[in-house]
């Protein structure tokens, strides 16, 4: 996992975050992310004194963020470069998850705690993690590079880089060898998608 956001401004996060959501600043899902790039980037302002309005423009537009878009995506969380959340509603990251560099997060998605008693635990993401609409990853768990979480998945375990997991409570798809072509992730998502959408008259 590579976490360099250090090494960028805030200006070059942001645009860079701009670019990977299509150039659009209207998307709710580019607005979370500058806004949690701020929230991250005045914590290293110093002294407090010249921290604090910035933190009470922070936790306004936190509160907006969430409460317009249904995307809460808190400051404390360690989220990598180029990282897209696809659409709005719904989305909740845990304070404690960390997300690796360019994966996608779609709607209604939740990278929550399992145990009441462990409320600090969250899922830990590698890079380039295609996470679909709907799934749940819940608990200390580590989903590798490149790996797919399928629509609606539950997901309670650690997934392998590069495997595909869904279903309830998540399971890995196995590929079965065929002649001339290999299901790739991708082909999953989209029979997925494909599955779910309605059938035109």
């Amino acid at each position: 996992m590579n976490h360099t956001t250090d090494s960028l401004s805030l200006w070059q996060q942001i645009v860079e975050d701009w670019h990977a959501h299509g150039r659009d600043w209207t998307k709710p899902g580019f607005r979370a992310i500058a806004v949690y790039r701020f929230g991250v980037w005045r914590m290293g302002i110093q002294p407090l004194i010249l921290r604090a309005p910035l933190s009470i423009l922070y936790r306004m537009m936190f509160r907006k963020v969430r409460n317009t878009y249904g995307i809460e995506l808190p400051y404390s969380a360690k989220v990598g470069r180029r990282v897209i959340i696809e659409h709005q509603s719904a989305i909740v990251i845990h304070g404690n998850c960390v997300i690796g560099d360019d994966c996608v997060i779609r709607q209604g998605c939740t990278l929550g705690n399992r145990y009441l008693d462990r409320l600090e635990e969250a899922p830990i993401l590698g890079n380039r993690v295609n996470v679909g609409a709907g799934a749940k990853i819940l608990g200390l768990v580590h989903i590798g590079d490149d790996a797919s979480i399928g629509a609606n998945a539950v997901v309670l375990s650690d997934i392998g880089a590069g495997e595909t997991a869904i279903g309830i409570p998540a399971k890995i798809l196995k590929r079965k060898p065929t002649i001339g072509h290999r299901i790739s992730a991708t082909d999953v998502l989209s029979l997925e998608a494909a599955m779910a959408a309605p059938i035109e008259q």
